[in-house]
């Protein structure tokens, strides 16, 4: 069983999102924008880190690029889930190391698939 922090705005795909990693044992930690997160990672140091992309206050790669400057995110997996497929975008994604991409609408065995790989 990881702790997972699950990071979107949207209350309904954050909710599915939870209810999919609780759903195989997992521990969630919940955040509706990046800097909720950052606290949250501060806070609650999770084996791992699944963001949406878009989102008010701080969206997911300033999220991602913020978290690696600190001690608790610099080798943390943490994975942008977006309906984003534009290349800067995802070339902005490597360029703040995030560890993958997956698009929205998910699909539960690609994200438990992953979990279980990375965390």
């Amino acid at each position: 069983m990881s702790l997972i922090l699950a990071v979107d705005d949207t209350r309904a795909l954050r909710n599915m999102l939870v209810s999919c990693l609780r759903g195989a044992g997992h521990e969630v930690i919940e955040a509706a924008d990046g800097q909720e997160a950052l606290s949250q990672l501060r806070k609650h140091r999770p084996d791992m880190v699944i963001t949406d992309l878009n989102m008010p206050v701080m969206n997911g790669l300033d999220f991602i690029e913020n978290a690696r400057a600190a001690p608790e995110g610099r080798t943390l997996p943490m994975v942008l889930l977006t309906t984003e497929t534009a290349p800067e975008l995802k070339q902005r994604a490597r360029e703040v190391k995030a560890t993958g991409w997956i698009a929205k609408p998910f699909d539960p065995d690609q994200i438990l698939g992953l979990v279980e790989q990375l965390a």
